[in-house]
């Protein structure tokens, strides 16, 4: 697996030194955490994405959620479909700074099974997302 590259680099350039803020993909759609599990999977399907951005009510990153999570979610013995994100958020959840390498980003998620990892500023806005390809 290696992270995917959105971004052309140069062949000089040393990947132990790039920044998430370099190899980062946007963020993509990004989400109210009182979206509900069922909408949030229909933005998936139409976005064409495997993990949506939420952020609170002001704008302010809170979880990166996945369509696997939202489906296991979905299929729980508990599931309503008035469960919403803010209901299964994580809250402690890992992101990076802009300034993290790309090296530590790779070290963190495959030491915590992660296939993507929000990109996060001092602010708590999500800048974007650092993925691992299959």
């Amino acid at each position: 697996m290696t992270l995917l590259q959105t971004h052309a680099r140069p062949r000089n350039t040393d990947t132990a030194h790039r920044t998430a803020a370099e190899a980062m993909d946007a963020a993509g759609p990004q989400v109210w955490h009182d979206m509900t599990v069922e909408v949030a999977l229909s933005v998936m399907a139409a976005a064409r994405t495997s993990h949506l951005v939420v952020c609170d009510e002001d704008g302010q990153y809170t979880d990166l959620v996945t369509r696997a999570r939202l489906t296991a979610v979905r299929g729980g013995s508990g599931y309503t479909d008035r469960v919403r994100l803010r209901d299964i958020a994580d809250g402690d959840g890992p992101f990076a700074s802009p300034l993290t390498t790309v090296a530590e980003a790779e070290h963190a998620m495959r030491h915590r099974r992660l296939g993507a990892l929000p990109v996060v500023d001092e602010h708590g806005n999500a800048l974007g997302v650092l993925a691992l390809s299959r």
